[in-house]
């Protein structure tokens, strides 16, 4: 089965021989290319949808993967069990949302030891989490599929303390532009274009709102060029 770029990056970040939790799984492809390639002896795809979840459990039958790959109906992580999966996988949620989901299920995370993330947006927020509940970022990934970037987030419990002294890292993240990426610069140039955009159009309003829209939009520039210059030595 041919993945997208944006799905085997992902499925690519487990760790080899864990036991995983795919959250959200839509049509189990994650999973089956977890259990095909041999990545993960077992995986639990969950979804709240009951519509997704029988599409997951058809490919996974077509692909004679049930012993390998169990279904579940959930909210989140609402029905894992502690210590059932070594590895959570949640991609292609708000951020907001998989914050959430991800505080909510807390209880079954106790004995998680990666995360493998791929936020849709806010990924700031999903940066602040992890780190206020104890996570260490150990790698973070951009990809572009279809003129979309995606960022994948490791994440793993380890019992290292790492807290960002700069909001710049929470943005951007810290591992993204230390990396080197040219796509990250890509990026961060085509956001500071559609900022200075937005920037153009307000300077000619004088409004109470626009004004501090105007406030905030350069105060994002600003942080861009900061971002940028991790890619000008």
């Amino acid at each position: 089965m041919q993945l997208s770029l944006r799905l085997k990056t992902v499925a690519d970040s487990v760790t080899g021989g864990s036991r995983v939790a795919d959250v959200g799984c839509d049509h189990a492809y994650i999973a089956i290319h977890l259990a095909e390639n041999n990545i993960a002896p077992r995986v639990i795809a969950m979804d709240v949808n009951k519509g997704p979840l029988s599409k997951a459990r058809e490919n996974i039958e077509l692909r004679g993967l049930k012993d390998r790959i169990e279904t579940r109906l959930s909210d989140g992580l609402a029905r894992l069990t502690p210590g059932e999966a070594d590895t959570v996988v949640i991609a292609g949620m708000g951020g907001a949302l998989m914050a959430r989901i991800l505080t909510d299920g807390e209880a079954a995370l106790k004995e998680v030891k990666e995360l493998i993330l791929q936020p849709q947006s806010e990924i700031f927020l999903v940066r602040r989490y992890l780190h206020d509940n104890g996570y260490r970022i150990e790698s973070e990934k951009m990809v572009k599929e279809d003129e979309k970037y995606y960022i994948i987030i490791k994440a793993v419990k380890d019992g290292v303390k790492e807290v960002y002294e700069q909001e710049l890292f929470y943005l951007y993240g810290k591992k993204l532009l230390e990396s080197g990426n040219h796509l990250v610069e890509e990026f961060l140039l085509r956001e500071g274009r559609l900022k200075e955009q937005v920037e153009e159009s307000l300077k000619g309003t004088d409004t109470v709102g626009s004004n501090k829209r105007l406030e905030e939009i350069r105060a994002d520039i600003s942080l861009i060029h900061s971002a940028l210059k991790y890619f000008r030595n």
